[in-house]
């Protein structure tokens, strides 16, 4: 095995687990989670004939529905609370098989993140044309895993893992896999990615939630620089991460737009949403996040990636800016935590938020990724 770096980063586990533990335990003999098949239609008003299966995990803590056939995505991630569940991700409402993607509530990116400038690429002495994937998108855009149905390879009430073999793609040929876990209040994606290819190729891992938004929510994800975006999208050029945008402690989401691609994250990121007295701890084996805030919306996106929006038609290419150029046979693993708690179970620090927002009008890193041989909007 070839480590290109050291192992995953472990996932983050709430502070307060005993607490949130206790709860957990008094919350599930009140209001148990009843044995069950591990596939179940859950479609919200579909129609009979477009019904999508998905497969369900639950614990104490957490529910999350996962669709196989819609890209591997998930249409609802929620978090127990006192007999009730509170979305975390967005909900997908209306559940079918001709959906459009971008209304699930999280989909994998592979075997790229985000758009391509005019839809093709130099790598390796070659000329690579990608075609666009997309109906009314100009770019080819987050590669084509959250387009293609998955297979179930392993399922059980905790875990599921899911395949995608795409051999035969062009120009990317790959075989790819995500498995979630729920492991007590924590929601864990493992994303796996192999070129089955003949030739070298540039690869890029992500995942795209879309997650809750009301007025209170806040957001903390230190970065020290970002990608500023033109009229396409795509980055025009790198700049310093403005004070305004480096959410370094919680700050509120900004009312404008933000769609951004940041560098030099930390892999540590916090949702807080005080009106529900409830938050997200992120945690990533990445250097970068594409923040999305399209005004108005009861949503907003934050992506863990391994690269920028167009990677591989900036200077030095896809590899010079965080994609794993992997050989036939090699393999690429991204893992990406998602930790739900109670706000009242934390002390707050709402003094030092108070006055950082009066001047307004993260842990050590972990590891990166594993690279192996055999192993929108």
């Amino acid at each position: 095995m070839n480590v290109a770096n050291s192992a995953p980063r472990q996932p983050v586990r709430p502070a307060g687990a005993p607490a949130a533990a206790r709860r957990a335990r008094l919350e599930a003999a009140t209001h148990p989670v009843l044995p069950g098949p591990s596939t179940s239609a859950v479609a919200i008003g579909a129609a009979a004939a477009g019904d999508v299966a998905c497969v369900t995990l639950a614990n104490a803590y957490l529910r999350l529905d996962v669709a196989p056939q819609l890209g591997g995505g998930i249409t609802r991630f929620d978090w127990r609370s006192e007999g009730a569940l509170v979305p975390v991700f967005r909900r997908c409402e209306q559940l079918n098989a001709c959906m459009d993607p971008n209304e699930l509530a999280c989909y994998p990116l592979v075997p790229y993140s985000n758009r391509i400038a005019a839809g093709r690429f130099h790598f390796g002495g070659r000329d690579i044309e990608v075609p666009c994937n997309r109906v009314g998108e100009p770019l080819p855009i987050h590669g084509d895993g959250w387009l293609a149905p998955w297979q179930v390879e392993e399922s059980g009430r905790e875990r599921v893992r899911l395949v995608l073999d795409r051999s035969d793609g062009e120009p990317y040929a790959y075989r790819a896999a995500i498995t979630y876990m729920l492991d007590g209040a924590t929601l864990v994606m493992t994303l796996e990615v192999e070129n089955t290819g003949r030739d070298a190729m540039p690869f890029g891992l992500g995942v795209h939630p879309f997650l809750a938004r009301d007025a209170s929510t806040e957001l903390s994800a230190p970065a020290s620089g970002l990608w500023l975006s033109g009229e396409d999208w795509l980055p025009v050029r790198h700049v310093p991460a403005p004070p305004a945008w480096q959410f370094g402690v919680a700050y509120p989401l900004p009312d404008k737009l933000v769609n951004h691609a940041f560098s030099g994250w930390s892999g540590r990121a916090s949702v807080a949403w005080e009106g529900r007295r409830l938050s997200l701890s992120i945690c990533a084996d990445t250097d970068y996040y594409v923040l999305y805030t399209p005004p108005g919306q009861d949503f907003f996106c934050f992506e863990p990636v391994d690269h920028p929006i167009n990677a591989v038609n900036l200077s030095g290419g896809g590899g010079a800016h965080g994609m794993t150029v992997l050989a036939c046979g090699e393999r690429l693993t991204r893992q990406f935590s998602f930790s739900v708690e109670r706000l009242d179970v934390r002390t707050p620090a709402k003094p030092r938020r108070a006055a950082v927002l009066r001047g307004r009008t993260g842990a050590p890193r972990g590891s990166k990724a594993v690279r192996s041989r055999q192993d929108v909007r």
